[in-house]
């Protein structure tokens, strides 16, 4: 694997070149970003995927929506639509996609909006919409046709963009030094128990400019809830001999980690990020949890998953089988959440 990585790295090159060029075509105004006339923030990576930008944007939801009209407009990651489409009732994951779904579902005084050219979705938003008066944008830090007001880049824990490199031989979809574009960098998934001195060895990593803050948070796991078209009576328990995990997410360790201390042994059945379920795969998963030599076992899901799982055509297949998703919340460490809040309010403020 080390030497395909070394063999693919003059692809990996080239194509950061081509990423750098476009940016500096940005930074030079030959493309042009747009600047709105109300609060734009911008939640994205560096890497592909898996840093947990949903649950970070909830938090912002949370934070601003009783001061502001939010919209959060998303490109859709894994919809089978184009264009710009406003959430309502009836649309499914594959109308808006897995996480805009979540989103419009959990918060009903938004608005939630998709669209692959996000100046056009703000755009449109604001048009049907007029009383909105703050956007979020969802996996935008490249998308650089929006000029943000506040830019936050989000960086797992364990896979720090400092020790990491451009697609294909890494994850990044552009130079480390891309990273110097936003105002606040949280390290995600942390562990729950995180010294100072810890926190002070990541910052020497990471080197933050000098308008740059850092911030470090954690997954907080609530309470699993059934899946709708389980129709399932048992609630869940707090330990089981075995439980089968059921994800479509870019990185489960995390979750993987959670539920090791809630069973004897754990049962993986991993699928592609944002992999739309098809039928066949529902009978497969019954399969594997049926195989299961045991009567004190359960199924375990992420909130995203559940998304493209509670579909109509799932709902006889999955009747009765105890099927749960496990919501989270991000939580900042130490002082750091009254930190953030404030720093990231009085921002706004101050450029509005």
């Amino acid at each position: 694997m080390f030497l395909i990585k070394i063999l693919i790295y003059p692809l990996a090159l080239l194509y950061a070149l081509v990423v750098l060029l476009r940016n500096k075509l940005f930074d030079w105004r030959i493309l042009r970003s747009k600047k709105f006339s109300i609060p734009v923030i911008t939640v994205g990576n560096l890497s592909y995927g898996g840093t947990g930008k949903t649950p970070h944007i909830e938090y912002l939801i949370r934070l601003f929506r009783e001061k502001y009209r939010v919209c959060v407009v998303s490109r859709g990651y894994g919809r089978s639509t184009r264009g710009f489409i406003l959430a309502s009732e009836g649309h499914s994951a594959r109308d808006i996609g897995d996480e805009p779904l979540q989103y419009f579902k959990k918060f009903q005084d938004i608005t939630v909006a998709v669209d692959e050219r996000r100046a056009r979705g703000i755009n449109q938003v604001l048009k049907i919409n007029p009383a909105v008066n703050m956007a979020l944008l969802d996996d935008a830090f490249q998308h650089r046709y929006v000029r943000p007001d506040l830019s936050i880049l989000l960086t797992d824990f364990h896979h720090l963009y400092i020790n990491d490199y451009p697609l294909p031989t890494g994850t990044l979809r552009e130079f480390r030094r891309g990273a110097k574009r936003a105002d606040i960098i949280i390290v995600t998934k942390t562990p729950r128990i995180f010294s100072p001195i810890l926190r002070r060895e990541l910052e020497v990593q990471l080197h933050p400019t000098s308008h740059q803050k850092v911030f470090y948070s954690y997954i907080d796991y609530l309470e699993p809830v059934p899946l709708s078209t389980t129709v399932t009576e048992a609630g869940p328990r707090a330990k089981y001999s075995y439980i089968l995990m059921l994800t479509g997410i870019a990185n489960s360790y995390p979750l993987q980690e959670h539920l090791r201390s809630q069973c004897n042994e754990l049962v993986i059945r991993e699928f592609p990020d944002h992999h739309t379920y098809s039928a066949e795969d529902i009978r497969s998963i019954i399969d594997t949890f049926h195989n299961i030599l045991s009567k004190d076992k359960v199924i375990f899901t992420t909130e995203k998953d559940a998304m493209r799982l509670e579909r109509k055509e799932f709902s006889e297949l999955l009747r009765g089988m105890p099927v749960y998703y496990i919501p989270i919340r991000i939580r900042f460490h130490h002082h750091d959440e009254t930190r953030f809040d404030k720093f990231i309010q009085s921002y706004v403020e101050r450029n509005p």
